[in-house]
């Protein structure tokens, strides 16, 4: 269910998500505005190309979640803190564009900086300011509508306890199911409670006692359907429609339509349309940065693996990428031998094969620093399911259920399973299916914020993750 469901008193989500959506770029042009007329600075064309971007930038960096998709945000330091990680990520991604086309000094310093540090007040200012509004339309006990289900399937009861368990957010208030089984056959409990037969349900709208009505009657009874439709046309109840599609792990799923013909998807990658822009935008401006901050290092690593034993500086390794293409990882050498056949044997502790500085280099990560150079090609992500080796794919995908739903996304540098301690040699089947449980998590939970603060956390546990060998 997405946008058309309506508040009372006229508020609608799609109203809602609107404010949200042009707040944060009125908020970062107006104070871009005000400031150059406070600094008495001609609001120039570059100024205008610069809002410009802004305001694109502002627009498209996801805000977190709509009114009506889930919970209001009820944290303000948390909330606060997410405005200003996302006024830093626009701010970043700006100097990058300054750096490469050599428009940095077309700026006025004072206005830039002052804009810089007052634009996130006045985001966590406005944002604060807009969800307490939200929050006292959406929670106003006159704006609820009423709900009945028809049909009483896992798929219905689910939906059911999750409008309950989001009434306040939502505005919904569920009064109960319509089926002709008895409440016994059905299974309910807590507040949830049988209000009919099938044949009731009409009397009930008509009376004013429905705003809103779920069919879930399963699509074999589509005659059960179609007689319910039937004697709803003279009421004015919304009707949706709730497939079961429960029993199925849902992986970024969404309704919406092609040429006209409505479709949900079931399993989709989190990067469709302007969000696989932001990150590869975000890939390539931190993978460059970084490249240039750690081209000392890199080279004295590539010296001493030269010096310290025999073979090429650079391991090369096929592994799975995006959709299961194969691609080619770069890795520093650590270990006497070079494995990608059929057989791959994982590096354990105290592992003969790695070599005196390779054990240096795996216990800090800094044999993966090559894979920059994956992420500039477009083979890799910073962040994403690790990529394994070939002959470990063709094993797990045969034992895992879902395995290979993870290489919807780029492969990447780290990711959710590694900064939840889930490295190292995989010696048992559950090893491996916790890895692939928490790179599912990722593609259903995608945001820039999961990416940065994925990140972080990888920085924090190089220096004390004892799973490094």
């Amino acid at each position: 269910m997405t946008e058309p469901l309506i508040f009372g008193r006229g508020f609608s989500i799609a109203t809602l998500a609107l404010l949200q959506a042009l707040l944060p770029p009125a908020v970062a042009v107006g104070s871009l505005v005000v400031l150059c007329h406070l600094y008495s600075v001609e609001f120039s064309e570059f100024f205008t190309v610069l809002a410009i971007i802004v305001a694109v930038l502002a627009s498209v960096l996801p805000r977190g979640r709509a009114p009506g998709s889930a919970q209001l945000p009820t944290g303000v330091v948390s909330l606060a803190l997410g405005v200003v990680m996302r006024w830093m990520m626009i701010v970043a991604i700006l100097l990058a564009i300054g750096y490469v086309t050599k428009h940095s000094e077309d700026f006025s310093r004072r206005v830039v900086l002052t804009w810089v540090v007052v634009t996130p007040l006045l985001l966590v200012i406005g944002v604060l300011a807009l969800n307490e509004v939200m929050r006292r339309v959406i929670h106003d006990p006159a704006a609820a509508r009423r709900v009945a289900f028809i049909g009483c399937t896992d798929a219905s009861k689910a939906l059911a306890q999750r409008l309950s368990d989001n009434a306040g957010a939502l505005g919904f208030r569920v009064m109960g199911f319509f089926d002709d089984r008895s409440a016994d056959r059905l299974g309910l409990c807590g507040d949830m409670r049988l209000l009919g037969s099938l044949q009731d349900l009409a009397a009930y709208v008509r009376q004013g006692k429905i705003d809103v009505v779920f069919v879930a009657l399963p699509l074999r009874q589509v005659q059960r359907v179609m007689d319910v439709l039937e004697q709803l046309r003279d009421t004015t109840a919304s009707i949706y429609y709730v497939p079961d599609i429960f029993v199925y792990d849902l992986i970024q799923s969404r309704s919406g339509e092609i040429l006209g013909v409505p479709v949900v998807s079931l399993c989709e990658t989190p990067f469709y349309g302007y969000r696989g822009l932001v990150k590869r935008i975000t890939d390539v401006v931190l993978a460059a940065v970084l490249i240039v901050i750690t081209a000392p290092l890199m080279v004295g690593i590539a010296i001493a693996i030269r010096r310290s034993s025999p073979g090429p500086i650079i391991f090369r390794q096929r592994r799975y990428g995006l959709d299961g293409r194969e691609i080619v990882v770069y890795k520093f050498r650590t270990m006497t031998v070079l494995e990608d056949g059929d057989r791959v044997v994982q590096a354990r502790p105290g592992d003969a094969r790695v070599t005196r500085v390779g054990r240096f280099l795996r216990r800090y990560s800094l044999d993966e620093l090559p894979q920059l150079f994956n992420v500039l090609q477009g083979r890799m992500s910073l962040v994403g399911p690790r990529p394994h080796a070939i002959a470990h794919n063709e094993e797990y995908r045969r034992l895992i259920k879902g395995y290979m739903i993870r290489h919807k996304v780029p492969p990447g540098i780290t990711g959710l399973a590694q900064v939840n301690g889930c490295r190292g040699e995989t010696s048992r089947i559950e090893d491996m299916q916790a890895r692939v449980n928490y790179d599912l998590e990722y593609l259903r939970r995608w945001t820039p914020l999961l990416d940065l603060k994925i990140l972080l956390l990888t920085a924090v546990r190089l220096l004390r993750d004892e799973k490094a060998y």
